[in-house]
């Protein structure tokens, strides 16, 4: 009965600490999205209107895409770290890519917004460029963007729809 016991317990530790050697696969392979209560029309001219001020390599609103071109961001990478342990990046640059999909819940049209930043880093110039990890922040940035948007842009039309309301009435 204790051998049972101690494998189990042993076979517990084990797989746990075996987690920690692939969390970082999870945390990478998180592509930050969020689903939006609106019309596909409505979340793409959303995210056209967040994208506005990117240099737009790709804009296509059949397939749902809009990619950047590469965006250099060598002096906000390195002003970010000025206080860290980090060594100052000879260049960085990083390229936006977005996905918009149609869906349905229940008889709902909803749409879907994925944001997948890729990040380069050139540390001196016989290691050439690393692809590292983003830390999210402009992700999450976009899509709260996003929202905000799609939130005023109902609220107006719910206050165009009781001005239009009281007037019928009122005629």
């Amino acid at each position: 009965m204790t051998k049972y016991f101690l494998a189990t317990i042993l076979l517990i530790q084990l797989s746990c600490s075996s987690y920690k050697q692939f969390q970082y696969i999870t945390e990478e392979f998180e592509i930050p999205s969020q689903i939006y209560k609106s019309e596909f029309s409505q979340s793409w001219q959303a995210v056209l209107q967040i994208m506005r001020k990117y240099d737009l390599e790709l804009q296509n609103q059949e397939a749902g895409v809009i990619k950047t071109r590469w965006i250099d961001n060598t002096l906000e990478l390195n002003f970010a770290d000025s206080f860290g342990g980090k060594d100052s990046v000879k260049a960085a640059r990083f390229k936006v890519i977005l996905n918009v999909v149609k869906g349905f819940r229940g008889t709902r049209e909803v749409t879907k917004v994925t944001v997948f930043k890729r990040q380069m880093v050139e540390q001196d110039f016989l290691q050439g460029w690393k692809v590292v990890r983003s830390d999210g922040i402009l992700e999450k940035t976009i899509l709260y963007r996003i929202s905000r948007i799609l939130s005023i842009e109902g609220k107006l039309k719910k206050i165009e729809e009781q001005k239009a309301k009281e007037l019928e009435d009122n005629f």
